[in-house]
């Protein structure tokens, strides 16, 4: 019988709680990668993800909710068709978990500044099936006041955060650039492509077994 890909965490311990710096330079690299940053263990990346979305807390839905999930759904099913991911009806087993939330202010330079959506890396050391390994650990923040083209951006930015591509890209025809044009990109571009593939070629520690224990 083939192992559950997303076991429920027995335990989480945090390690890192704001563990981004800048890549050093490579001689080999693609798209934009250069602009991404990576963790003390490596890039945070995983061979496969295991993903949480915020369920709507009435059936059926309201309106909102519904135009929430269904632009989350959107975007999360791009991804997927380049990286291997799972959806998990529970929050214990996920590495990601998307939350319909407004994100909070941020202070700037300028003043405070709103955003339609904000994402949160943190290590951690989890114990699944009785092993401990390093997990990157992602809450991802889409505000639910959005036009729904503008919402389906968000979330698919976003998600390139939690998916490992800690960065922005300067071309805004790019999903992860820093400022897009005046059409959101709901696509994924070759650039963003090849920086993905790029970044998951890379070494890291994150989901490499620790050795196993007796599990609970």
């Amino acid at each position: 019988m083939p192992a559950e890909p997303c076991p429920p965490a027995q335990e989480i311990r945090l390690v890192e709680a704001s563990p981004l710096t800048p890549l050093p330079l490579s001689e080999v690299s693609a798209g934009y990668s250069l602009s991404l940053a990576t963790t003390s263990m490596g890039p945070a990346s995983l061979p496969r993800w295991c993903v949480w979305v915020q369920p709507a807390t009435g059936n059926p839905p309201d309106r909102w909710q519904a135009r929430w999930l269904s632009a989350v759904d959107e975007a999360l099913d791009t991804w997927s068709a380049h990286l291997p991911v799972v959806r998990v009806q529970d929050p214990g087993r996920a590495h990601v978990q998307l939350l319909r939330r407004r994100p909070p202010r941020r202070r700037t330079a300028s003043g405070w500044r709103a955003s339609n959506g904000r994402s949160r890396l943190q290590i951690v050391r989890a114990r699944r099936r009785g092993v401990w390994r390093f997990e990157p650990k992602v809450s991802v923040l889409v505000s639910p006041e959005l036009r729904a083209p503008v919402l389906q951006a968000t979330a698919l930015h976003e998600l390139g955060h939690a998916f490992g591509l800690w960065g922005h890209s300067s071309d805004s025809g790019d999903a992860m650039a820093v400022h897009q044009g005046k059409a959101p990109v709901l696509k994924l571009s070759e650039r963003d492509l090849e920086t993905l593939q790029w970044l998951r070629s890379q070494d890291a520690r994150f989901g490499v077994s620790e050795g196993s224990e007796t599990q609970d």
